[in-house]
C-alpha cells in the first residue's frame, strides 16, 4: 500500500471525475469532419490539453476562440456523461478548502457538466479562461496551489492524461494517475497508478482539521 502525504489535492477533471472520455471523442470526430481534418490527429492532440490550443496546432487557419465555443457548447449540451465511480465520496472525504479542480475545458464547460452530473463543485477551479498556457505547461497547477494557498511540492495530483502528469512535475507536484483515457503504459511518468478512485482513502494525518492529509493507495 502507497502512503502519500499532502497539504492539498488537485483533480483533473474529464477522465477523473466525470466518465466524459467516449463524449469527449465524439465531439471532437463530428468537428473534424466537418472541418476535412483527419481526426485521429484530432485526439492524439486533444486529451488533457486546451481546445483552444488542439484547434491552433490541427487548424490554424480556423478562427480557435470561436471553435473552440462551438465545441464546448456541443459538449455541455451532450448527454452520456456520469461521475466517475467513487468521485463523489472521495471529494466528500477530504476537507473543504483542500482540494480544486484544474481542467483544460473553460469555466462554462466545467461548471456546467459538474452541476449537471452531480460532482460538487470547489471554492477553487481553475480552468482554460484562467491561465495564459495550457497542460503540459505547469501553469495550471501553479495556479491551483497558489489559490490554495499551498506550496506546490506539498500537493498532490489525480490525472488521467500525460499532458497532465507533465503539467504537475512541471510544477514540482506529485501525481496519482487513472487509467480512464490512456492505457497504464502511457502513464508511468506518475508517481502512482490505480484502477479506479476507490482505491485512493484521504484522512487527516495529526489532529486538527488544518493538519496534512494522509492519502493511502489501496
Amino acid at each position: 500500500m502507497a502512503i502519500f502525504h499532502c497539504s492539498a489535492i488537485l483533480f483533473d477533471l474529464d477522465g477523473v471525475l466525470l466518465d466524459s472520455t467516449r463524449v469527449v471523442a465524439q465531439q471532437y470526430t463530428i468537428w473534424a469532419l466537418e472541418h476535412g481534418v483527419d481526426a485521429e490527429t484530432v485526439m492524439k492532440a486533444a486529451h488533457g490539453v486546451r481546445t483552444v490550443e488542439v484547434i491552433r496546432r490541427v487548424a490554424p487557419h480556423l478562427d480557435a476562440e470561436a471553435e473552440t465555443r462551438k465545441i464546448e457548447l456541443r459538449e455541455a449540451e451532450a448527454s452520456g456523461i456520469v461521475a466517475m465511480a467513487g468521485a463523489v465520496e472521495l471529494l466528500n472525504s477530504i476537507p473543504k478548502g483542500r482540494w480544486c479542480v484544474v481542467t483544460s475545458g473553460t469555466r462554462f464547460l466545467a461548471t456546467t457538466r459538474m452541476r449537471k452530473f452531480g460532482v460538487p463543485v470547489p471554492d477553487v477551479l481553475v480552468t482554460a479562461d484562467d491561465v495564459t498556457r495550457g497542460k503540459p505547461d505547469p501553469e495550471p497547477y501553479r495556479k491551483g496551489a497558489e489559490l490554495l494557498k499551498v506550496n506546490p511540492a506539498d500537493c498532490l495530483v489525480v490525472e488521467d492524461a500525460p499532458a497532465g502528469i507533465r503539467a504537475a512535475h512541471g510544477a514540482g507536484m506529485r501525481v496519482i494517475a487513472l487509467p480512464s483515457t490512456y492505457p497504464v503504459d502511457e502513464l508511468k511518468e506518475a508517481d502512482a497508478i490505480v484502477t479506479g478512485l476507490p482505491m485512493i482513502k484521504v484522512s487527516l494525518d495529526g489532529a486538527g482539521g488544518k493538519g496534512p492529509l494522509m492519502v493511502s493507495l489501496t
